[in-house]
């Protein structure tokens, strides 16, 4: 019984170390598209018409 609940607590931390991980992705991807366009002088995002 008590491998089990080992297991569970394994497969837990591992999902939140990944949900963790594709976060600061996300975010440390917008901060550099944001940065990036700053530098080339793009303000307006929405330039699809």
């Amino acid at each position: 019984m008590g491998a089990i609940f080992a297991s569970l607590l394994q497969n837990l931390i591992k999902y939140v170390a990944f949900i963790l991980i594709a976060w600061a992705g996300i975010v440390c991807g917008k901060k550099y598209r944001d940065h990036k366009d700053a530098v080339s002088g793009k303000t307006d995002k929405n330039t699809t018409k």
